[in-house]
Parts: C-alpha cells; structure tokens; sequence
C-alpha cells in the first residue's frame, strides 16, 4: 500500500512546487524597471507636489500675460475717456452719430467721409480750399469761413474739412474725427 500511492504523493508535491514557482515568477514580475510599482506615500510626497508646482506656474505665467493684456486694453479705453473729455479725442463711430459739444471757438475736423449735422447753435465751415463741405441736404457746396445752416447735413469729402463753433454748439457727427 505504501508503494502505490508514492506516485500520487509526488504529483501533488510536483503541482505545489510548480504553483509556488508560478506565484514567486509573477512576484518577481510587479515593480519592474519597465512597470515600476508606485506606492501611496510616494505620491502624495512626490509626484502629487511635484505636477501641483508645474500647474501654479504655468497659471501663474499664463495670469501674468492676460493681467498685461487687460491693463493694455483699459489704459487704451481710459485714454481715449481722457480725450473725449479734453475734447482732443479722435473718435472713428462708423456707421453712428455721435453727439458732440462744442464751446465757442473750438473746432472740430474730420476725416475724408465724416459727415456733421449741426443740431443747435452757429458755426462756419472750416476749409483751406473750395469746396469746404458739401450740404447733402439742399445738394450745394459750402466754402471755407460760411455758415452752417441747422439740421442740414454736411459731408467732408477731403481730410481736414470741418465745422468752427461761433457759439456754443450741438453738432451730431459719423466717421473719423478730432476736437482742438
């Protein structure tokens, strides 16, 4: 008896050993210089802190370039206010009047295009050469040191054609233009 079942006792002695090689080969396997095994302490001490200081200074250098961009952008609107209300401004609206204000003896020149409505007050045409301004509204021209007629509208078709207040005025104006 004891000599048949020698075989079945090294059968299972052989599949033990060849499970205990198969686990300690597995074993060998975990933390690899190819897959290394990463433990919780090292992250939260290395690589955690680490990638937290990356993502700071790239906030950081990325705040610093649009805090530069807004200053840029309100000192640009803070000097144009300035302007307007010095009333040495250029103002280009486009396709809008604006509505400007004028005290005696300030003039207002556009730029090739601009159009003026004078809305209250008097003031002549301002212009080296003929024709100052051309007066849509009646389909004439205006020479340089004539007045302006109330609600007409008047357009400056060469640079530096413009309306000099008499007295104080309300002139609506569309395009490009400066206040001296």
């Amino acid at each position: 008896m004891k000599q048949k079942n020698w075989p079945l006792r090294l059968l299972s002695g052989g599949l033990v050993t060849a499970a205990l090689i198969g686990v300690a080969v597995a074993a060998g396997q975990q933390g690899s210089q190819s897959d290394p095994l990463i433990t919780l302490s090292y992250l939260n001490q290395q690589a955690i802190p680490s990638i937290l200081e990356q993502v700071d200074d790239q906030v950081a250098a990325r705040e610093a370039q649009l805090k530069g961009q807004l200053e840029s952008v309100s000192d640009g609107y803070l000097q144009e206010v300035e302007d307007k209300l010095n009333g040495t401004g250029t103002s280009s609206a486009g396709g809008v009047f604006q509505i400007v204000n004028l005290k005696a003896g300030q003039t207002v020149v556009g730029k090739a295009a601009c159009e003026f409505l004078l809305r209250t007050g008097s003031g002549v045409c301002v212009s080296d050469s003929s024709p100052g301004l051309i007066d849509t509204t009646t389909g004439s021209t205006l020479a340089g040191g004539s007045a302006l007629t109330a609600n007409h509208l008047y357009l400056g078709t060469i640079d530096g054609r413009g309306v000099k207040a008499t007295t104080d005025v309300t002139i609506m104006v569309r395009g490009s233009y400066t206040i001296s």
